[in-house]
């Protein structure tokens, strides 16, 4: 099973969420509703060199998918991106996003 760490007010995440929340193949994490679910995905940030890009560019890492072996990977898979949900596109506001800046998430 793929862990997927998203949180409910990016605009990349709503979508993820979305599209694989009937999906037994994913646990979805959302880091916003607990402090451990945030913590648990601050360690794998802080420590795995998959983010390390990601940092440099001052964007969060989200969503995230780490796979059974551990892998790190920011592209949302493809039965993600294959099923388009009108719900998803629907629920995110235009020019919405999660960079302090206001580009991009």
């Amino acid at each position: 099973m793929t862990t997927v760490y998203v949180m409910s007010t990016c605009p990349d995440c709503v979508q993820v969420k979305a599209r694989l929340s009937n999906n037994p193949n994913y646990e979805l994490i959302d880091i916003g509703q607990h402090v451990r679910h945030l913590k648990a995905f601050l360690h794998l940030r802080d420590s795995h060199s998959a983010f390390d890009a990601v940092k440099a560019k001052g964007a969060v890492g989200i969503p995230c998918f780490v796979d059974e072996q551990g892998g790190v990977s920011f592209e949302v898979p493809k039965e993600a991106s294959a099923n388009s949900s009108e719900e998803a596109s629907a629920s995110i506001l235009d020019g919405a996003a999660c960079n302090l800046d206001g580009t991009g998430c």
